[in-house]
């Protein structure tokens, strides 16, 4: 348990209903790798009976398993990332409590691993989704990948495994808030994926509906890359080009013309358009500002409650 070969991290929010289940195929499927191994359960503000589950589990299982309770709810991405900081394997991987992600899929991640790969993302085989959420994480994979240059053929896949050094790296950032997939993306050498088996939600509901999902997205294009505000500057100057010429038409119409109200509606319509790609463009530097002022708040990223753990003789 001191320095064990695999760190599995779990982060965890309302899941009492697929927690039982998840216990009963968890540690099989890892006492089935013949590897040295620590659960990591990270209990993200649970309001219901998650956090005592956890706690009969301990006690169930104290040689291999460690929870860590959060004060309240920071987020999957934080109940990550307090794993990382807290994890003692040489390789770590994350996986979600709803068994979406079967547990007997770990080997897959390993054995790549074993190939010299030091970051192994997921790729779900079948995903048993709703139809939309299909197409926006297509729509989203794309521009994320042209925006960021990040690579990530399923970005909603929490079925990853992750070098120690990796792991270190990611720690060693201190941003307040990230999309940790992508940050470890562009720390590894050797990054790989591996298709892995998907399966329907058994029990609970879903933590990431349709706003959830947009703020994810928003975030990991505006945490990884300048291109948005670039992309907007450019559109900004060929606005105001297109706007001058406007201008200078209508001026040489009205002269050989004379005035007219007809055209009105059409000015409406551009200048309502003008306005709306101007919110757009303040809501963007907006987002930039924001995660500035997060930075430089330098307030914690997360706040420990406690951890159930089993200490060494001497500890």
């Amino acid at each position: 348990m001191n320095d064990p070969q695999l760190s599995v991290i779990i982060p965890v929010y309302n899941e009492q209903e697929t927690l039982p289940a998840l216990f009963a195929r968890l540690y099989p499927a890892l006492d089935a790798l013949g590897v040295s191994y620590e659960v990591l359960f990270v209990n993200d503000g649970s309001r219901d009976r998650s956090a005592a589950l956890l706690k009969d589990q301990f006690l169930a299982r104290p040689d291999v398993t460690r929870v860590i309770l959060f004060n309240a709810n920071h987020g999957q991405h934080m109940a990550i990332m307090a794993g990382f900081e807290h994890c003692r394997g040489e390789r770590v991987v994350t996986l979600d409590a709803d068994l979406q992600n079967p547990p007997e899929e770990i080997g897959k991640l390993l054995a790549a691993m074993d190939q010299g790969h030091d970051y192994v993302g997921g790729i779900r085989e079948t995903r048993e989704d709703h139809w939309w959420r299909h197409v926006a994480s297509r729509l989203m994979n794309r521009l994320r990948e042209r925006i960021t240059h990040i690579k990530m053929t399923d970005q909603g896949c929490m079925l990853r495994a992750y070098s120690r050094s990796i792991v270190k790296a990611i720690v060693a950032t201190r941003e307040v808030s990230t999309y940790i997939p992508a940050l470890a993306y562009t720390f590894a050498a050797h990054p790989t994926e591996v298709v892995v088996t998907h399966a329907e939600r058994a029990a609970g509901q879903s933590k990431y509906p349709l706003y959830k999902l947009i703020r994810l997205n928003f975030d990991l294009v505006t945490g990884f890359s300048l291109a948005p505000l670039q992309m907007f500057s450019l559109v900004g100057i060929g606005l105001s080009l297109a706007s001058a010429a406007f201008v200078a038409y209508l001026a040489i119409r009205r002269l050989i013309v004379g005035p007219e109200a007809e055209g009105l509606f059409t000015l409406l319509g551009i200048n309502f358009l003008l306005m709306g790609i101007l919110l757009f463009g303040i809501g963007l530097l907006g987002e930039y500002v924001g995660r500035i002022y997060q930075q430089v708040r330098e307030r914690p990223r997360f706040t420990i409650q406690a951890i159930l753990e089993q200490r060494a003789e001497g500890d």
